[in-house]
């Protein structure tokens, strides 16, 4: 599993689940967004009840790995071990990694959110997270309390020693996303420019398009 970690964070958007307890839309969302292009999802449910997000989990699972794509569960290593995802992602104690680790075993993508610290990002990197995560660097509807981070941050990554995939969240949509690849080039996590529309496919695969030409024009 860990093998294909590198090359599908490459494909540059990572798919974070909004909010909802109906598992039918969010299916179909989901669907969507595959067919568009997108192969990189994480499952973050903070409404739904533990039955709810055992079965939505299940399906996401089946449905996005049939497509050959990677199910990164929020926060909870015991509902990644339980569906088999494709691995976790914690905040940022110490004690939080460890525990995933020893749940979800060495073979089991972690990914850990960092914020602004890039310390932190070293440190977990060489406990073996497998990537990091920084922001919020736009102000993000999704989460209103969290702290915004200077771009400057993806500057001083590429001469920082993180040699894992660096990913960037917070408020990113098609309108400021070239603003964050011109500091360093990272995979961006989207949920609401990419979920909070009526064709979800469409948006997807302009996410994907777009990505796709800002690499090609670094070669």
């Amino acid at each position: 599993m860990k093998s294909d970690t590198a090359k599908i964070f490459q494909t540059g958007v990572y798919a974070i689940t909004p909010d909802t307890n109906d598992l039918s839309l969010l299916v179909r969302q989901v669907e969507g967004a595959i067919k568009g292009g997108v192969r990189l999802f994480q499952y973050r449910d903070k409404v739904s009840s533990p039955d709810q997000k055992i079965s939505a989990a299940k399906r996401l699972k089946q449905v996005i790995h049939a497509s050959g794509g990677l199910l990164i569960i929020n926060d909870d290593p015991y509902l990644a071990e339980m569906v088999d995802a494709a691995g976790v992602h914690i905040g940022r104690h110490d004690q939080a990694f460890e525990r995933a680790r020893k749940i979800l075993g060495p073979e089991k993508i972690i990914g850990v959110s960092c914020y602004d610290n890039i310390s932190l990002a070293l440190s977990m990197q060489s406990e073996g997270a497998d990537y990091v995560a920084f922001g919020a660097f736009f102000p993000s509807s999704t989460k209103l309390s969290a702290t915004p981070v200077a771009l400057d941050v993806l500057r001083q990554i590429s001469a920082s020693g993180i040699t894992i995939p660096v990913v960037a969240i917070g408020g990113i949509t098609l309108n400021n996303a070239q603003e964050l690849l011109n500091c360093g080039l990272c995979t961006l996590a989207i949920i609401n420019s990419l979920f909070g529309v009526d064709d979800v496919e469409s948006r997807a695969r302009a996410w994907v398009n777009f990505y796709d030409q800002f690499k090609s024009g670094l070669d």
